[in-house]
């Protein structure tokens, strides 16, 4: 006697198929999420503007910009905390976009890491 799946018709499995359909398009989605995120960029500003950071939705610092007047020989120190600041800020805004985008994907699931 041949032996049953042990899931009737229309049973088990059609969920489990709608499951599965259902994780693809959230895999898609995450990649479609992804790829965006390496293309955006953030933008962060410290000591008044004069200094702006932008990294992508990736983390990846793309540019830094310093205003001539925020270059001085005597005060190399200053316009190191101002950069380190800028990046910072803009890292942080980086990684807060990255979740809002997520987050509109997998309806606020924590994935661990996937992204």
């Amino acid at each position: 006697m041949a032996k049953r799946s042990g899931f009737p018709m229309g049973g088990r499995s059609g969920s489990m198929q709608s499951m599965m359909q259902q994780a693809q398009r959230m895999q898609q989605n995450i990649e479609k999420v992804q790829n965006e995120l390496a293309e955006a960029e953030v933008e962060a500003t410290a000591g008044g503007g004069v200094v702006t950071a932008v990294v992508s939705g990736k983390k990846i610092v793309k540019k830094i910009t310093i205003a001539p007047e925020a270059v001085d020989p005597e005060d190399v120190e200053m316009l190191e905390d101002l950069i380190t600041a800028a990046v910072n800020e803009a890292l942080a805004k980086a990684e807060a976009y990255a979740e809002e985008q997520m987050s509109k994907v997998t309806g606020g699931m924590n994935l661990g890491g996937l992204f």
